[in-house]
């Protein structure tokens, strides 16, 4: 019979004799015929470059990094996360592929369904999409984002859409301000007259 504590950022997931199935606690005494793991409950960072494809099969990278641990205000959840990560040891890269899986399809998922204009256009929209659907799976395994930096879209080498299109809002923009100077110019010298 041995008593353990776990650290501040630690929970025991404790198993074996008189327990149906596994027990999470800070601290407890462990009785001969259990066994007792420790787990961290940090966030980690997981930073991705997910290839995707519009509805036009036009290839972009998108760039994020994402800050994944699991939830620490619901049992339940915890559970889950201890029940995913106690078959595989410390060093394992069990729950960093399942999150780049997670991420990498919703992402790719949600693209197919867009033409790269409305990629372009609502990124704002397309990110908040992706971190909604990406949360929505990573809560089946006691999972919560605490935060996620999607960066600007890039171009795959050899397809230059987004700096096509910067350029095309850049040209529309210089255009306009010229428009609204002539305009500003004409309505002066009519003023003046």
């Amino acid at each position: 019979m041995a008593f353990r504590v776990a650290g501040a950022s630690e929970y025991l997931a404790i198993t074996g004799w008189k327990i149906d199935d596994i027990k999470l606690a800070k601290k407890a005494w462990i009785l001969p015929g259990q066994k007792c793991a420790r787990f961290d409950i940090s966030p980690v960072n997981y930073t991705f470059e997910v290839q995707a494809m519009s509805a036009e099969k036009l290839p972009f990278i998108l760039p994020a990094v994402f800050t994944i641990g699991p939830r620490t205000d619901d049992m339940g959840a915890l559970l889950k996360y201890a029940k995913l990560i106690s078959p595989h040891d410390k060093l394992s890269n069990h729950v960093n592929e399942l999150v780049q899986g997670v991420i990498e399809g919703e992402t790719r998922v949600l693209a197919a369904s867009m033409t790269m204009e409305q990629i372009f256009k609502g990124t704002k929209e397309f990110k908040q999409s992706v971190f909604e659907n990406v949360q929505l799976e990573l809560n089946q395994f006691g999972l919560i984002i605490y935060n996620a930096n999607v960066k600007q879209l890039v171009d795959v080498r050899g397809h230059e859409y987004f700096s096509y299109l910067g350029q095309k809002t850049q040209q529309e923009a210089a255009n306009q301000a010229k428009i609204d100077v002539s305009e500003a110019k004409m309505k002066g010298e009519m003023g003046a007259k």
